[in-house]
């Protein structure tokens, strides 16, 4: 087997795992619609820099849709479809979390 055809046969991991609620509070802010934008933005170049996954309850209800990244552990609240372009290119593309996005109950930032 060529080095070239091995090459192609092993899988990536991707550096991050989204993680999008798809519980009752989130569900009824829109996170359907959340996670298939960022699953709109997933291409086989971003495999390696993220993989997309809903999720059960993540605890944070109110402030829904809640999005979690992993392993950095990263929350981010309200999290709208038109935020997750943000999201995808300054965070898991650059490292640089969206800072007006992120959960105030986690990070401990306030509103207000």
């Amino acid at each position: 087997m060529s080095s070239e055809s091995l090459d192609s046969t092993i899988a990536i991991e991707p550096s991050h795992r989204v993680l999008v609620c798809q519980h009752q509070s989130c569900l009824r802010n829109g996170a359907d619609a959340t996670l298939q934008a960022f699953q709109a933005l997933t291409t086989p170049e971003s495999n390696s820099e993220f993989k997309v996954e809903s999720s059960g309850c993540l605890g944070q209800c109110n402030i829904g849709p809640t999005v979690r990244v992993l392993p950095d552990e990263t929350w981010y609240a309200w999290v709208k479809p038109s935020d997750v372009p943000k999201i995808v290119q300054q965070h898991l593309q650059k490292g640089q979390p969206v800072q007006e996005k992120l959960n105030p109950r986690i990070h401990g930032r306030f509103f207000g």
